[in-house]
């Protein structure tokens, strides 16, 4: 008997792991890949989000597996590297979780290596939004940083960015940190024009809106900051979100617009010298920059003197910073890499899912209120929008189909939540509403009433909180799954109108 090589033994495996993942993974197809997920309406679920993944991922990950590298290695450097460039950023530095990212990148720009001038100290203040993801806020009040809240505009969910001015005040302002929401870009143009104003960190939350692009006006002044950027044939300037401030976030959790399970990235956009930062405080609050597995990168390990360690101190061991352990694995970044290369697909199929959507349920108007791009005007029957005068445009990648139960519909939020959940139709309220409603913002505010600010009275995010619900438009919703949503709710629509007429 013939023994396999190790290589041929290896390949063996992945052959059989493949048709392993064919037969049991069928539901997490993307939902038009020639092989839909099988549906039976009102049976099957509809999720809001999931992972969507074939054999290849599955490969990916055994492969990995089977090399036993396990920490951040190999495949981490090249999907770092990957992401930097589809983003066209500086650098992308992977970790566990979006929500770590978050925390990272607040902590980086407490390092007492910045200009005193510019780094993040205890009791200064970060603007921010009210409504949204906890985790985008909660790192501000962990370092003992003033959270200043800004409303929320029901219609794109995101900041309303004209309250900026009103929320800064001169030598406590340090930072704005704020999302793009459910893939929906926040007003760039008037966020980066106030913090280059004020010289502000700007930090975006780019968990929800991996792939969005936001366009600048030709006759922005911000385009001086860019001599570089290619230009469209207009003048303004293309470019993804998560690209344009300071430093940005990620999330990789399975309804996220890739998955690795779970994981996250910081991205440093221009500024080199935030990478060490960010590394550092990912990785332990080690001094070195030494990446696994290497011991002598800056060719002086045992030529520091730092703080109070004797000269020659091992620069492997030497911690400038009250750092974590914030790294994902290997095997998780192997997967990662398969779904960049299905990121452009994914972009896209949500993009169409949405307006699918917006189409078959254009009709509901009277009882719907819509989601609209910022800068948006009016969604068209066509698919197209129309524009404010700014000269700036947005193109989402769609986390979700956003809607808003408007106060005159013969149904309320909580009923349609209801119905949809029956349908077995997966839906999210837009993550934590108004935040300062929140336990833990209550709690806080009666515990230490200096960490939060407030600007104006919150209406726009008690609106969200109180009448805004989102669907899928995820890459695993089939055509007929897209179908059974819009009938579902046009029926619904229809039955609580007549209900309401009877009574």
């Amino acid at each position: 008997m013939t023994t396999m090589s190790n290589e041929d033994l290896k390949q063996e495996i992945l052959r059989l792991t493949r048709e392993y993942s064919s037969r049991v993974h069928g539901q997490n197809r993307p939902g038009e890949d020639g092989r839909p997920p099988k549906f039976i309406p009102g049976e099957t679920t509809v999720p809001y989000a999931g992972r969507v993944f074939t054999e290849d991922e599955v490969e990916a990950a055994v492969s990995s597996t089977l090399d036993f590298w396990l920490t951040l290695g190999p495949e981490g450097d090249k999907f770092e590297s990957q992401l930097a460039d589809f983003l066209g950023v500086r650098k992308s530095l992977l970790v566990n979780s979006g929500s770590s990212a978050n925390l990272l990148a607040i902590a980086a720009l407490t390092s007492h290596k910045l200009p005193a001038e510019k780094r993040l100290r205890p009791g200064d203040e970060v603007i921010t939004v009210a409504a949204g993801f906890p985790t985008t806020v909660s790192p501000l009040l962990q370092q003992g940083l003033t959270g200043v809240f800004i409303d929320a505009d029901p219609i794109t969910g995101n900041p309303r960015c004209e309250q900026l001015e009103e929320a800064y005040v001169p030598g406590k302002t340090k930072a704005v940190m704020m999302a793009h929401a459910l893939g929906n870009p926040f007003d760039l143009s008037t966020t980066l024009q106030f913090c280059k104003r004020h010289d502000l960190w700007l930090i975006e939350d780019n968990c929800d809106a991996l792939g969005c692009s936001y366009t600048m006006s030709a006759s922005s002044p911000l385009l001086a900051d860019y001599p570089k950027e290619p230009r469209n044939p207009d003048g303004s300037l293309t470019k993804y979100t998560g690209s344009w401030g300071d430093l940005s976030t990620q999330s990789f959790y399975p309804p996220h617009h890739l998955t690795m399970g779970e994981g996250g990235a910081v991205s440093i956009v221009r500024q080199a010298a935030l990478k060490v930062l960010v590394e550092s405080f990912r990785d332990w609050g080690r001094d070195c920059w030494c990446p696994s597995g290497k011991d002598n990168t800056c060719n002086k390990r045992f030529g520091w003197q730092l703080g109070e360690l004797p000269e020659g101190y091992d620069h492997k061991y030497i911690y400038s910073h009250l750092g974590y352990n914030l790294k994902p694995l290997d095997t998780q970044a192997a997967i990662g890499r398969v779904q960049l290369e299905k990121l452009p697909a994914f972009i896209q199929a949500r993009k169409d899912n949405w307006q699918t959507l917006r189409a078959g349920l254009a009709d509901l108007e009277e009882y719907i209120e819509f989601a609209l791009p910022t800068h948006a005007t009016k969604w068209n029957s066509d698919g197209t929008f129309e524009w404010d005068s700014t000269g700036c445009r947005t193109d989402c990648s769609w986390f979700g189909f956003k809607m808003s139960i408007r106060p005159e519909a013969p149904f309320t939020r909580t009923d349609f939540a209801k119905f949809l959940d029956e349908r077995k139709i997966g839906n999210r309220m837009l993550f934590g509403g108004n935040l300062l409603r929140q336990p833990a913002f209550v709690q806080l505010k009666h515990d230490n009433p200096a960490a939060i600010r407030i600007i104006g009275d919150m209406r726009g995010a008690d609106e969200i909180m109180n009448r805004t619900i989102f669907i899928g438009t995820y890459p695993g919703l089939s055509h007929a799954m897209l179908t059974y949503i819009i009938e579902s709710i046009q029926a619904f629509c229809r039955q609580s109108v007549s209900s309401s007429k009877l009574h």
